[in-house]
């Protein structure tokens, strides 16, 4: 779907990055092209030929969806808006988003600059956990620069219902929103798009945002080495070895999910020694109503060495003589 403004998540991504690495700071100056200045749809109204500070930049950008203010940015970052769009795909396919593809770095129409709303809360994920010394900006109610005054166009930030991140508009995708919230440890990212109004995508963000926090809950499933059970192990030194799940799980599930739960351990018995401890030895497959089936490694959660010759000869011996 085409999403407005909210490409600029993605020009904010590079930017903090910059910024991060030490490339880029805050009190740099950046000049402003003809084309900057040029640049229809929501501005900032960056000065012909003068030069701006990134943070100025990054708050015109954010708060008013400045499309100026992105020109300026990706010129000063790589030179051009094209090798700056460049840049944006790229870092697209390293966070996984698997169906955008960027024309420019404002999200001006074009009937080929597309991004799915999961691809959308995907950025908006990665943008909260890289940068958090950043994020700061998505939730700052107004800035003034020029001596004009600009208040954020994210309704929901302005009623303290969001921290974050971004709106968007045009004729081709309608009214768009991303937004973030945290409340009681539990954060929400919702994407909407193809609204009708702004007063319909602050209603809905707002419905959506109340719906989530009523309904869900996040359940810690499973605990790094808190044992599931055990699997029987074929020449080992022990009989059995336990096995568990190799990091914490924590997913996002509806009121009660955890419930009805079912856990399933799916490996190949018996598990031949020796075992190291954190060898995956299978999977689990954590399922329930309502919600897709998780599957994470099952691993051992000790070692098992192997027997001696003379047991292995003696345990081998017995099995096909005993059938045990």
């Amino acid at each position: 779907m085409p999403p407005s403004s909210l490409t600029k998540l993605m020009t904010a991504y590079l930017v903090f990055g910059m910024l991060k690495s030490g490339r880029l700071h805050l009190d740099q100056m950046l000049p402003v092209s003809e084309k900057a200045w040029r640049m229809q749809g929501s501005k900032m109204f960056v000065p012909l030929g003068g030069q701006v500070s990134v943070v100025d930049l990054i708050r015109g950008m954010l708060i008013q969806s400045g499309n100026d203010a992105c020109i300026v940015l990706a010129e000063g970052i790589a030179g051009s808006e094209e090798q700056f769009v460049a840049q944006m795909n790229a870092m697209a396919r390293t966070l996984g988003m698997t169906n955008t593809q960027f024309r420019n770095c404002t999200g001006w129409p074009d009937p080929d600059h597309l991004m799915s709303a999961r691809d959308i809360a995907t950025l908006a994920r990665h943008l909260i956990a890289d940068f958090p010394d950043d994020y700061h900006f998505f939730s700052e109610k107004d800035y003034k620069f020029n001596n004009i005054n600009q208040g954020n166009r994210n309704v929901l930030v302005d009623k303290g219902l969001a921290d974050g991140l971004k709106t968007g508009h045009t004729d081709a995708g309608g009214f768009g929103l991303c937004v973030s919230s945290e409340r009681n440890g539990n954060r929400i990212i919702e994407v909407v798009n193809g609204l009708p109004s702004s007063q319909a995508r602050a209603a809905e963000g707002e419905r959506l945002l109340s719906w989530a926090f009523a309904n869900f809950e996040n359940v810690h499933l499973l605990t790094r080495d808190q044992p599931l059970g055990t699997a029987p192990v074929w020449l080992g030194v022990a009989a059995a070895v336990p096995v568990c799940a190799p990091a914490d799980l924590l997913v996002t599930v509806p009121h009660g999910w955890q419930n009805r739960v079912k856990v399933a351990l799916d490996y190949q018995a018996p598990i031949p020694a020796p075992i190291r401890a954190g060898q995956q030895l299978g999977q689990i497959t954590i399922s329930g109503a309502s919600v897709a089936d998780i599957q994470v490694p099952l691993v051992a959660a000790a070692a098992v060495e192997r027997k001696s010759l003379p047991a292995r000869a003696v345990a081998v011996l017995d099995h096909f003589v005993g059938g045990s």
